[in-house]
């Protein structure tokens, strides 16, 4: 048996000298289209506007005339436009309605103290009305008070009008029967009076009169 030679782990990759020289070759002439290219084209250079005469101003094309729509730009009619001769007219308001007259009010009813005095009725001599003789009926017994046996005085106090008729009428003191003393009071209610004076004047006044319940 032959002897092995020993393996070479090193491998080195080598271009023939041929393909070498024809890169080289086709890289000259690549290189020499380009600058003959390049030559050619050099003067055309970039588009340059043609300089305008001097004086010579440029033709300007005018605009077109936009259309009438009738529109504003807002989508809102626009106001007629006003003429040379038309003159602005006054508007004349109307008058203010005339104000209505209040009614007048009624008169005012004459109050106690200046009522005049009935027929047949004069002053008092004083300031203290004066019960009218026959104007003063007697009070009613009450029956209640009748089967009670219940007799007393009751004074009565009353304030009178200058027309002689009695304002007000309270009991003053009590006669001890509540009996009588409603019927005194009621009773004094319907007298009449001549009422107090003053200088020639009627004037209101109060005056306590006493009020008998005696039986028979």
């Amino acid at each position: 048996m032959s002897a092995q030679q020993p393996h070479d782990p090193h491998f080195t990759f080598r271009l023939p000298r041929t393909a070498l020289r024809n890169a080289a070759i086709a890289f000259g002439i690549g290189l020499l289209l380009f600058v003959i290219v390049w030559w050619a084209g050099r003067d055309d250079g970039f588009y340059k506007p043609e300089p305008a005469a001097a004086g010579k101003a440029l033709p300007i094309e005018a605009l077109p005339e936009p259309l009438s729509t009738g529109d504003g730009a807002s989508g809102m009619d626009e106001p007629p436009a006003r003429r040379a001769d038309e003159q602005p007219k006054l508007v004349e308001e109307k008058p203010m309605p005339a104000p209505v007259p209040e009614a007048p009010t009624a008169p005012v009813a004459p109050t106690a103290a200046d009522a005049p005095l009935p027929a047949g009725v004069g002053l008092a001599p004083t300031e203290v009305p004066v019960p009218l003789p026959g104007q003063t009926p007697a009070p009613e017994y009450p029956p209640a008070a009748i089967r009670e046996g219940a007799e007393g005085t009751v004074m009565v106090r009353v304030e009178v009008g200058t027309d002689g008729v009695p304002l007000s009428v309270d009991v003053q003191q009590r006669s001890g029967s509540r009996d009588l003393d409603r019927a005194a009071v009621d009773a004094v209610r319907r007298w009449r009076f001549s009422p107090g004076q003053r200088d020639g004047q009627a004037i209101v006044g109060s005056v306590t009169v006493p009020v008998d319940f005696k039986m028979r």
